[in-house]
């Protein structure tokens, strides 16, 4: 097998081209954005591990007026195009930051991050205070700058001053090349400082708007934070999502490069579950892989050729807003969810201008939300049933593994967004002996938890005795005891009282009671109550049988 040298968590274009490391020319990229470089600014908006940081990282070593990197590019297909590396390649002032780094629990923490990415590009250009083009008020403020001693102010209009500043230094107007640009503000949000750090990344990306120094931007992020008012006013301000087919060929794997990766590898034989495990997204009229899980899942391979497929993506991606979104899903969203866990789709309407402070205003926001994270992709028009109302998709899950984040990671937020759901009706049913209240609680929570593909007893199981044990009580399950084993005992050592509760599966909702029954008797005939008697002043004995999300509760007499 060959030994070829995979770059996990190596994003830098010159660190993988000059030290060997694999690399599937994406170069491509540079062409297609320079056929259209009247554009002012390009905003590329892709989900987290897709590569736009490599591919910024690759603009910026061909642009850049300081490097003389012809050999970086030999052998891509950037360098056959001669006339256009001869009017380019290095020919630019280029400035080249990233704010995936800014983040925090607070806002000065955060701020002091993001200062600290803006000192750096300042040391970075350092010689710019030697020029004598620059008055000597322009050059203490760039040393404040440097030194992370600006005012709030001069930090908001930094970039734009060091833009102009590289200007005057050669002569040439600058590429500008920002990376990552709404990480401060989707840290912000989950924080709760989103307000503070809207109105700095406003100040800062004044840079992109009306500035006579940039020779064209290009920008990236997860989202197209359009309706905050950061681009507003911003000329020849071109979007480029997911939903478009222009540059997606250059954000991720295509087959071939898959196909071309493994045979390099000698892992050809493992193309039929890395195809199922991470391929699936369909940007504009491209079929793409993840390149992160395949990168990863082929370093693994190398080195263990029976190594199983897992989430590599998952570990790497902030799900915390997924995770907001299910604390207020009703009924309707759970059902779609499991609609998507089954196989098919869901169709809804799209939104890819979101503003976080109104994320939760509407449910097509979460969908929004899914489709452009890369949690769902779209599904191609021939898959369809019927024809999509205008600003609508049909949405599935791409893989196996964002399919195996939906069944563990977001079925657990479904679980203990309904255990924390206000359960004081269902507790004061059970203690009352109130099998009828007990019943429509225990329904109304099941319809709010995904389930669809675990309707076994051990699942039930689990939900009751999570809602108990989720709210305090003491919860026992299994315990031996009479001459079995009985399945939930919940304990209120302060109340002085017990429940014991046996849980069936029906097999129809015809047989819900049949199946309530027989647990009743169980805990008749194998005697589970007894030995509890003395100990408690209440004791309730309850059978249940559940089918899919409906219930039965009955109270043993």
């Amino acid at each position: 097998m060959n030994e070829m040298k995979i770059p996990i968590g190596r994003s830098g274009f010159e660190d993988i081209r000059r030290n060997g490391y694999y690399y599937i020319d994406k170069s491509g990229l540079i062409r297609e954005l320079l056929r259209t470089d009247g554009r002012q600014v390009t905003l590329i908006t892709r989900p987290r591990r897709f590569g736009k940081t490599l591919g910024m990282s690759m603009l910026s070593e061909f642009f850049d007026i300081r490097r003389e990197n012809g050999s970086l590019f030999a052998g891509l297909s950037i360098a056959d195009d001669k006339d256009l590396c001869d009017t380019w390649m290095n020919k630019y002032p280029t400035l080249f930051l990233s704010f995936k780094s800014v983040d925090g629990l607070n806002f000065q923490k955060a701020y002091d991050k993001l200062t600290g990415v803006i000192s750096d590009r300042y040391k970075e250009h350092l010689y710019l205070i030697e020029c004598d083009k620059l008055d000597s008020f322009t050059k203490e403020t760039y040393c404040q700058v440097a030194s992370q001693k600006a005012a709030q102010g001069v930090i908001e209009n930094s970039l734009l001053n060091l833009t102009r500043m590289m200007q005057t230094y050669y002569g040439k107007p600058v590429i500008l090349l920002i990376d990552e640009y709404d990480v401060p503000l989707t840290k912000a949000s989950d924080n709760g400082y989103y307000r503070e750090m809207l109105d700095v990344m406003k100040g800062i990306m004044q840079v992109v708007k009306d500035n006579s120094a940039l020779k064209f931007a290009v920008i990236t992020g997860c989202l197209r934070i359009a309706k905050e008012s950061i681009f507003t006013g911003t000329n020849n301000f071109v979007p480029d999502t997911i939903s478009d087919t222009r540059l997606n060929e250059y954000f991720g794997f295509t087959q071939k490069e898959v196909d071309l990766l493994l045979k390099d590898a000698g892992l050809t034989n493992y193309t039929t579950v890395i195809k199922e495990w991470y391929n699936g997204y369909h940007f504009g009229d491209f079929d793409i892989y993840c390149p992160w899980d395949v990168m990863n899942h082929v370093e693994r391979l190398m080195l263990n050729p029976n190594a199983k497929p897992v989430g590599y993506w998952k570990n790497s991606s902030d799900n915390s807003i997924i995770r907001l979104f299910i604390d207020f899903a009703g009924e309707a969203i759970t059902k779609k969810f499991e609609t998507l866990l089954s196989g098919s789709y869901v169709i809804q309407k799209i939104e890819e201008d979101l503003t976080y402070n109104e994320l939760l205003s509407s449910e097509d926001n979460l969908w929004s939300m899914l489709y452009l994270t890369g949690y769902l992709t779209p599904v191609r028009q021939t898959e369809l049933n019927c024809s999509l109302p205008e600003g609508c998709l049909g949405l599935k899950i791409p893989n196996r593994e964002i399919k195996e984040i939906f069944e563990t990671t977001v079925s657990k937020w479904f679980q203990e967004s309904t255990q924390k759901w206000n359960r004081k009706a269902l507790f004061e049913a059970v203690w009352t002996g109130n099998a009828e209240t007990v019943t429509k609680e225990m329904t109304r929570l099941l319809r709010k938890t995904i389930s669809y593909y675990d309707y076994r007893e051990d699942f039930y199981h689990a939900f009751f005795a999570g809602i108990f044990a989720g709210a305090g009580y003491v919860v026992e399950s299994n315990r031996e005891h009479g001459e079995g084993r009985s399945d939930i005992i919940v304990q209120d050592y302060s109340g002085d009282r017990m429940a014991i509760f046996e849980v069936k599966y029906a097999r129809s909702q015809e047989g819900l009671e049949k199946a309530c029954n027989e647990a009743i008797t169980q805990i008749d005939s194998r005697k589970y109550d007894e030995e509890f008697r003395e100990d408690y002043s209440v004791m309730m004995c309850y059978g249940i049988s559940f089918y899919k999300k409906r219930c039965l509760v009955q109270l043993k007499g």
